[in-house]
């Protein structure tokens, strides 16, 4: 069915697109959350990542679409949790002794649809998987939230297929080990 579509979009179908976008809007937006927890941020990941689809559907080769838009996602996400990480240090801001430097600290309040969330999936779960190292969460929402093969993880991240089965492996070992005491 996605193959069908994905002819139809290669051959100028807006509504072949459409649909498309219908089908995985909310799975993409999902995981996009679940990996970043900002709302926004996830919003403009599932909207740069069908902009990025749209513009490359052409070159879309495969045999399932699936994957190939995860792998958009995830990659964008992965870049976006990247750019977190790196402060940017403007190199034209005045430095002086009494510059007083202030850091800011995310809001740690939630909206009334995170709280929902959370406790739906089970607030110490959700925790859990919060807490787990980056490279073991993802693997963890890729299969257990979205649901997708360990072949469909390996192929999304570009990653060996053991390198999955073992980060899932102890991924599972670490919420086992992080939930022990809560269960």
């Amino acid at each position: 069915m996605d193959l069908r579509l994905v002819e139809r979009c290669q051959r100028g179908h807006a509504d072949a697109f459409r649909e498309l976008v219908d089908r995985y809007q909310t799975r993409i937006f999902n995981m996009a959350y679940r990996m970043l927890h900002d709302r926004e941020e996830a919003e403009d990941i599932t909207q740069e990542a069908f902009l990025n689809v749209f513009r490359a559907i052409d070159s879309f080769k495969g045999d399932r679409f699936s994957p190939w838009i995860y792998k958009i996602a995830s990659n964008l996400c992965l870049d976006r949790l990247r750019r977190r990480r790196l402060p940017t240090v403007s190199l034209d801001a005045p430095v002086n002794a009494d510059m007083d430097v202030a850091r800011e600290i995310a809001d740690s309040t939630s909206l009334p649809e995170e709280e929902a969330l959370s406790e739906a999936l089970g607030v110490d779960i959700q925790r859990a998987i919060d807490s787990l190292p980056e490279r073991y969460r993802v693997v963890t929402v890729l299969r257990h939230i979205e649901d997708l093969s360990y072949e469909e993880i390996a192929e999304v991240l570009g990653i060996p297929l053991g390198t999955v089965k073992t980060r899932l492996f102890r991924a599972r070992e670490m919420l086992r080990a992080r939930l022990s005491d809560s269960l």
